[in-house]
């Protein structure tokens, strides 16, 4: 297991109607932005490796815990997380740096948010660098109607929507739990069900796979989820539908110069038809499962060092 990478001490950042708690390294390489989206259930601790490793090539990283996570803002209404409101809170974060764009890196939800910052603030996004979620194209009907209809009312995305609180008060009770049996490395030979998967993971005893990172590192999540509970996260979910009307108007076609890193032995399925939405997009795919950046530090920032570097890049 890599040792824990030296780690930033955040500031608190007023944008766009709430407060950011946001780590930054590489100051000093003020032009040069690139900003990093973690996903669920995660922190900004979950760029550990890579925050050092850009500032040292020469970026100026900004890392937030987006609305909901960590020591940032949590909105009480369940709308105060639609994709308007996350993506306006990083267009937001670029006027407070004094940058008209940046490269974008999102992992999980946080590449979720990105493809949609990239659909509704085009001229904010320079390049995209997203790991483990491809691009999700407009279904029929919306997300959460679609994945009822086809995977059942028990998937855990649809029993977020449907049944409000539920989840959260298991995981709110047995986080220290759900967590280290959520972040394994190795995907198990016969994983739980999706549909109540992490409800499952919380009750579960024994714990599934390797380990993904020490006990010390894997406290900084335990201790953040502990002070802020599982709703506001959740409250992403609870957007979907919302989302996908928000989205109707928004030309689909990502025309930055982009990266997808995917986990090969990831729970979530590679894009078969990535390039018809992303057309200038490289796919690097690496022997893990979802966790990407956490579970192959140092070959993840590799191959986005490598890429940023590259003509493809732009």
């Amino acid at each position: 297991m890599s040792t824990p990478a030296i780690f930033p001490r955040p500031s608190l950042v007023s944008v766009n109607g709430v407060t950011l708690e946001v780590f930054e390294a590489g100051q000093e390489n003020a032009g040069n932005p690139i900003v990093f989206c973690h996903g669920w259930p995660e922190h900004a601790f979950s760029w550990r490796h890579q925050i050092p490793a850009l500032a040292a090539a020469g970026y100026h990283v900004i890392a937030p815990n987006q609305r909901g996570y960590g020591k940032s803002s949590r909105p009480g209404e369940v709308t105060d997380y639609d994709i308007k409101h996350l993506t306006e809170d990083l267009t937001a974060l670029l006027d407070h740096y004094g940058y008209q764009e940046a490269t974008f890196v999102g992992h999980d939800w946080g590449a979720m948010v990105v493809w949609g910052l990239t659909l509704l603030h085009p001229e904010r996004v320079k390049r995209v660098i997203n790991l483990a979620l491809p691009y999700q194209e407009r279904t029929e009907k919306p997300w959460i109607e679609s994945m009822e209809e086809f995977l059942g009312s028990d998937h855990y995305f649809v029993h977020f929507n449907r049944q409000p609180g539920v989840a959260d008060a298991v995981l709110n009770e047995n986080t220290s739990q759900f967590l280290r049996n959520m972040f394994r490395k190795k995907i198990p030979a016969a994983p739980p069900e999706p549909g109540m998967m992490m409800i499952n993971l919380a009750r579960a005893k024994v714990p599934l796979g390797e380990p993904l990172m020490s006990d010390n590192e894997l406290a900084v999540f335990v201790s953040a989820f502990e002070e802020t509970g599982f709703t506001a996260s959740i409250n992403w979910y609870r957007n979907l539908d919302r989302n996908w009307h928000i989205l109707a108007d928004a030309d689909p076609i990502i025309r930055q110069p982009a990266l997808m890193i995917y986990g090969d032995r990831d729970l979530i399925p590679k894009s078969e038809n990535l390039t018809e939405f992303v057309p200038n997009v490289d796919v690097v795919s690496l022997d893990c499962g979802h966790w990407v950046q956490q579970e192959m530090p140092e070959e993840t920032t590799a191959v986005i060092l490598n890429w940023l570097k590259s003509p493809d890049a732009g």
